[in-house]
C-alpha cells in the first residue's frame, strides 16, 4: 500500500463534490476535487492517483469519456463511476471504454461508498505489488540466465580441460602416437575450413570430436592396446569396441553429444567396409569423413618404431589413391588444396605445446588408467544396447 493514498474526485455539482471530498478526507485519503473533467485531466498531468471517482453526467465531457482518457493517461488507476439511477442505461459506455471498477448510485450509501473506495485502493496496491514482483522475477530470471551462461561456460572449460588431459594421457600411454590426437584435431579443422565451413560452433564440434576420437581406448586393456604383435580374434573384438565406448562416455556430456557422433564413426570407411556399423558415403557424419583424411595424413607423416615418417608428397599420393574407397573424395580434394606449409605449421604448433609441457614437468599419473578403466568396464556391457536404442 502506498504511503499516501491519493483520490481524484470529479463532479460538476459543487455541493456533491464538497460532500464527497469531506467524506473521503475524513477517512484519511488525500483528495483532489475538480468541478469539471478538463480540470481533472490537468491535475492528472501533474501527479499520479491511485483511485478516481467521477460523475457520469457532466457538461463538455461525459464521465465515460473522461474515464477513458484517464485510463489512457494512467492505466493503473482504479476508476469508480458515481451516477444517478436514471443514468445507468448510459453507464455501459463507461464500463466498456473506461474499465470501471465499480458503479455507485446517487444518493450513495456512506458505508458502501467508503467500502468501495477502500477496496479500490487495496486492489491498486495488490496490482502494484504484483507488477513489482513481476519486474523483480524478470530481473532475477535475467540474472539467473546470465549466471547459468557463466556456469555453462565454466563447466565446458573445465570439462574440456579434463578431457584434454585424458587425451594427453592416452597419447602418452601409446608412445607410437604421441600428440597424434591434437595434431589430427587441428588438421581436421583446417580441412573443414578449406571446404568453406565458417560456423564456429560447427568447427569447434568437428575439432572436439577429432581430438577425442580415441577416448574409448581408455577402456581397452594395455595388453591389447600396446601388444607388439598382431591381435587375435578376441583382442581385435575388444579393440573394435573403442568407438562405441568413446561415444557412450561422451553421451553423458551435453555439449559433446554432437561431437560424440564423430567419435562413434571415426573408423567407418567411405566404401562401407569400416566399423562399428559399416556406414557408407554420406551416412557417415561430415566430421568423421574429414577426420579420416586427417588421420591418414598424420599416420603416414609421423614416425613409428617400425618405420620413418614419409614425406608430404608421398602422403598426398596415397590419400589420392584411396579417395572414393577408404576416404571421401570431396574431403580428399579439400585436403590437397591446402599447401604443405600449412600442415607443417600446424604440426610445429602442436609440438611446441609438447615442449612447453615437458619444461613444466607435467607427467600424467598412471593411476588414472585404473580409475577410468573401472568406470569403462562397468559401462561396456551396455554400450551395444545404447547404440541399438539410438
Amino acid at each position: 500500500m502506498a504511503d499516501v493514498e491519493r483520490l481524484l474526485v470529479v463532479d460538476d455539482e459543487g455541493p456533491i463534490l464538497h460532500a464527497l471530498q469531506r467524506t473521503f478526507e475524513a477517512a484519511g485519503y488525500e483528495v483532489t476535487a475538480c468541478l469539471d473533467p478538463a480540470q481533472a485531466l490537468t491535475a492528472m498531468e501533474q501527479r499520479e492517483f491511485q483511485v478516481i471517482s467521477a460523475d457520469y453526467m457532466m457538461p463538455g465531457m461525459t464521465g465515460a469519456d473522461f474515464l477513458a482518457r484517464a485510463r489512457a493517461m494512467q492505466p493503473a488507476t482504479i476508476r469508480i463511476l458515481i451516477t444517478a439511477a436514471h443514468d445507468f442505461s448510459a453507464a455501459v459506455d463507461a464500463i466498456n471504454n473506461g474499465e470501471i471498477f465499480r458503479i455507485l448510485s446517487k444518493p450513495w450509501n456512506r458505508l458502501e461508498l467508503l467500502g468501495t473506495v477502500r477496496q479500490a485502493f487495496d486492489t491498486y496496491a495488490l496490482r502494484e505489488k504484483n507488477r513489482q514482483l513481476t519486474e523483480l522475477v524478470q530481473k532475477q530470471n535475467g540474472e539467473l540466465a546470465e549466471l547459468n551462461r557463466g556456469l555453462e561456460c565454466l563447466v565446458q572449460e573445465r570439462t574440456t580441460n579434463l578431457l584434454d588431459g585424458m587425451v594427453a594421457v592416452l597419447d602418452y600411454r601409446d608412445t607410437e602416437t604421441q600428440w597424434h590426437s591434437r595434431r589430427v584435431a587441428r588438421f581436421t579443422r583446417r580441412i573443414a575450413e578449406e571446404l568453406g565451413m565458417k560456423d564456429e560452433q560447427q568447427l569447434d564440434t568437428i575439432e572436439r570430436g577429432s581430438l577425442l576420437h580415441d577416448i574409448g581406448k581408455i577402456g581397452v586393456r594395455d595388453a591389447v592396446l600396446l601388444k607388439p604383435g598382431p591381435l587375435d580374434a578376441s583382442e581385435w573384438s575388444e579393440m573394435r569396441e573403442h568407438p562405441r565406448l568413446g561415444w557412450a562416455l561422451l553421451q553423458r556430456i551435453e555439449f559433446l553429444r554432437e561431437a560424440s557422433e564423430i567419435v562413434l564413426q571415426h573408423q567407418e570407411r567411405f566404401d562401407g567396409k569400416g566399423y562399428p556399423s559399416g556406414l557408407k558415403g554420406e551416412q557417415i557424419v561430415i566430421g568423421a569423413r574429414l577426420f579420416a583424411v586427417a588421420d591418414t595424413y598424420d599416420a603416414i607423416t609421423s614416425d613409428r618404431p617400425y618405420r620413418r615418417a614419409a614425406p608430404h608428397d608421398a602422403a598426398v599420393a596415397e590419400i589420392r589413391r584411396v579417395g572414393g574407397t577408404q576416404l571421401d573424395p570431396t574431403a580428399v580434394e579439400a585436403f590437397c588444396r591446402v599447401p604443405e606449409s600449412e600442415w607443417m605449421r600446424i604440426r610445429a604448433e602442436v609440438e611446441q605445446i609438447s615442449l612447453l609441457e615437458a619444461q613444466w614437468g607435467w607427467t600424467p599419473p598412471k593411476r588414472i588408467f585404473d580409475v577410468v578403466r573401472d568406470a569403462a568396464a562397468k559401462q561396456r556391457t551396455g554400450v551395444r544396447e545404447a547404440v541399438a536404442a539410438k
